[in-house]
């Protein structure tokens, strides 16, 4: 056999190990469910994104609209990461979903029949992030119960693909159904998805994890944030999600005038620039597992996808075509999911196994809970200024913080050792999943 032979047959062993998570049937039928339902989920951002757009003419409402989402994130966040670790997941994520879809379907019916407002829409938004609060923490924690630490990364990532793969073809179909149907039709679509994750969680009927009665306690979240605190490469991720949360995140309420102002276009041109938002975010999360590979420097990969992140958005910024501007949005994408999904299975193998869910609900709240201060601040300077400065000063605040990161000590030498791989991988894995 000759070496390039072998080269290949190498990298297809290693492209079929990235997989091996969805040989549990229990991760594979969660899989499956949150496939359909993100599809819904990025369809009703793309439609409610239009929707404020088309009341207000405002980026700034764009801003308010994310912020009213993430307020609950930073307000019930310790509660959240606590109920985590105390309570049947499963059982949470179940609820949650639930209430999702009623949401879903009462912004339906208000645009169906045509009586929806601004304040609706704020309204909405806010009591969608209250059970966002909930549900994302213990989302994120259920994973690694489903797969285990030894896993969690490679589960990751594949939750990584899905979610990508929505934010490719959701806005697209979004921006279709808006210029054909109507904008109603895809928050009703919406509605209809959650049925399959709740499908999904119904057929896992328990799964079987570590507990520790301590994270019921008062002073629970506390002692999360002060083991965080002592860390320093965990603080390490948590500045690298806080950079790409704020300014690349932040982008997506710049869009609908990117969309029409700029490029003179319109639902479906909105639909393009989301849409390629997804395309680069997918490809990314299919080759993040190789690239963690490839790159046993995580400090110095998290930097380097950080500044590769803004320079691209200030490309975005001189754009003044479609083909441009999406261009440059894919190459953003690409670097997304190693900086999210890295922070997020390294917080899990890292944390001690009755403190994950506070540690993540701390990631959420701070990356995520606050993104919506950027996007307010960055719309305001859109509107005064114009989508391409706004786009501007996100590039330029993604490099400089990203230069600023390598001057925290050990942070570009900083290596997977195999201390944290035996860690993960001698923790208890969780039994088999009630089917």
């Amino acid at each position: 056999m000759t070496t390039q032979a072998m080269s290949r047959l190498t990298f297809a062993r290693q492209w079929a190990a990235d997989w091996s998570p969805l040989r549990g049937r229990a991760f594979r039928l969660y899989f499956s469910g949150q496939a359909v339902s993100l599809l819904g989920t990025w369809m009703q951002i793309t439609a409610q994104s239009w929707v404020v757009w088309e009341l207000s003419r405002s980026m700034q409402a764009q801003g308010i609209v994310a912020l009213l989402g993430s307020i609950p994130l930073i307000l019930f966040a310790p509660w959240a990461g606590a109920a985590a670790d105390r309570f049947d997941r499963r059982k949470l994520l179940i609820v949650a979903q639930i209430a999702a879809m009623l949401l879903a379907f009462a912004l339906a019916l208000l645009v169906q029949v045509k009586l929806v407002q601004l304040w609706h829409v704020y309204a909405l938004s806010f009591l969608l992030g209250v059970v966002a609060a909930v549900e994302m923490p213990a989302q994120q924690a259920f994973i690694g119960d489903l797969v285990g630490m030894a896993e969690i990364r490679k589960a990751l990532a594949l939750n990584g693909v899905i979610v990508q793969f929505g934010r490719t073809v959701g806005p697209t179909l979004a921006g279709w159904a808006i210029a054909r149907v109507g904008v109603a039709e895809a928050f009703w679509v919406n509605g209809v998805s959650f049925l399959a994750v709740i499908a999904s969680l119904l057929a896992i009927r328990a799964v079987a994890i570590e507990r520790a009665p301590s994270a019921a306690q008062p002073g629970g979240f506390g002692e999360a944030a002060r083991y965080l605190l002592s860390q320093p490469r965990l603080v390490d991720l948590l500045a690298f999600v806080m950079l790409a949360s704020f300014f690349v995140l932040s982008n997506l309420t710049i869009y609908p005038a990117l969309a029409t102002v700029v490029l003179g276009g319109d639902s479906r041109t909105l639909g393009w620039l989301l849409g390629a938002s997804g395309v680069g975010a997918l490809i990314g999360s299919l080759l993040v597992t190789h690239f963690s590979r490839a790159t046993p420097r995580v400090g110095l990969a998290l930097t380097g996808c950080t500044v590769w992140a803004g320079a691209m958005i200030i490309g975005n910024s001189w754009s003044r075509t479609l083909p441009a501007a999406v261009a440059c949005i894919v190459a953003t994408g690409l670097t997304v999911p190693f900086i999210f999904t890295t922070a997020n299975g390294l917080m899990q193998m890292l944390a001690p196994a009755q403190m994950r869910g506070r540690l993540l609900s701390i990631l959420l709240m701070v990356g995520f809970g606050l993104q919506p201060a950027a996007a307010i601040g960055i719309g305001w300077i859109g509107d005064r200024f114009g989508a391409s400065q706004a786009l501007f000063v996100n590039g330029f605040c993604l490099i400089a913080g990203g230069a600023l990161m390598t001057v925290r000590r050990g942070l570009l030498s900083w290596q997977l050792g195999p201390a944290v791989e035996t860690l993960s991988s001698a923790r208890p894995k969780p039994l088999q999943a009630q089917l």
